[in-house]
């Protein structure tokens, strides 16, 4: 009795554990955040698992889960330029997957690993291409958000068809050849010669220009000079000066310098 009792208590054990096995393999619950494509034998089905409480067949289908969160790849790329100049820079790239077409990426990328690897870094690569080749290595460096722009653009367009959105992009690096660079030096250096020949030649200018000025005023004021102290301005002047005494000094012929007063002036002092 006891034995058929412990028998029966058995199977209403393993009957139960069924259960719950099977219980738990039929639901799922996706949190915020995530998107499942639900698969039947190896089959991904039709509508994707959103946010929430889920059933599924048990033990013949599995629940491939992706993350719709911003994801962040830091991708090389390298390109020649409109003059031919070898260009390398390395994108890092912020974008998320389209909600809509996960079931489209799980039947054609799999794993988000395969679309960074087979989707995201060979269309950066393009792109790029596409950006550089609009303009030359000097342009590239120096219009670097004309650059970004274009190539924003070019993966954009490129990359929405496999349900990848892409949100930013930065260029974390941006690096020329050694022969431009040494070129771009050169250039700098040249150009701050010239400018200090510019600026030698104006300051000489300048002073030359002053000197002028200078040679002017002088000028200027001995002719003002010369024409206001007229003979008879001299001679008041003389006049105005003197103490009424004679100098002391005879002449060596014995004559005292004498002042030619005209009587009428004298006088009327």
């Amino acid at each position: 009795m006891n034995s058929t009792i412990s028998f029966k208590q058995s199977i209403v054990l393993v009957v139960l554990t069924i259960v719950l096995i099977l219980g738990f393999n039929s639901a799922i619950v996706m949190t915020p955040g995530q998107a499942g494509v639900l698969s039947i034998l190896g089959k991904a089905q039709d509508g994707v698992l959103l946010e929430g409480f889920h059933v599924k067949p048990p033990l013949i289908s599995t629940v491939d889960i992706y993350d719709l969160t911003v994801q962040k790849f830091e991708v090389p790329a390298q390109s020649s330029t409109k003059d031919l100049q070898n260009l390398t820079a390395s994108f890092a790239i912020n974008f998320r997957l389209d909600a809509l077409k996960v079931v489209d990426i799980r039947r054609t990328q799999g794993s988000l690993q395969n679309i960074v690897s087979k989707i995201i870094a060979p269309q950066t690569q393009e792109s790029f291409k596409i950006a550089a080749a609009r303009r030359t290595v000097e342009e590239a460096i120096t219009r670097r958000d004309e650059l970004k722009q274009d190539f924003d653009q070019a993966l954009g367009a490129r990359l929405d068809k496999y349900g990848i959105i892409i949100l930013d992009t930065s260029v974390v690096d941006l690096e020329f050849s050694p022969e431009f660079s040494k070129a771009v030096e050169e250039k700098q250096i040249a150009e701050q010669r010239a400018q200090r020949a510019v600026y030698v030649a104006q300051e000489a200018e300048q002073e030359a220009e002053a000197n002028v000025n200078r040679a002017k005023g002088q000028a200027e004021a001995q002719r003002l000079l010369r024409e206001t102290l007229t003979p008879e301005l001299l001679q008041k002047q003389a006049i105005e000066k003197w103490d009424g005494k004679f100098p002391q000094v005879m002449g060596g012929n014995g004559a005292l310098p004498l002042i030619n007063l005209e009587p009428g002036k004298l006088a009327a002092r």
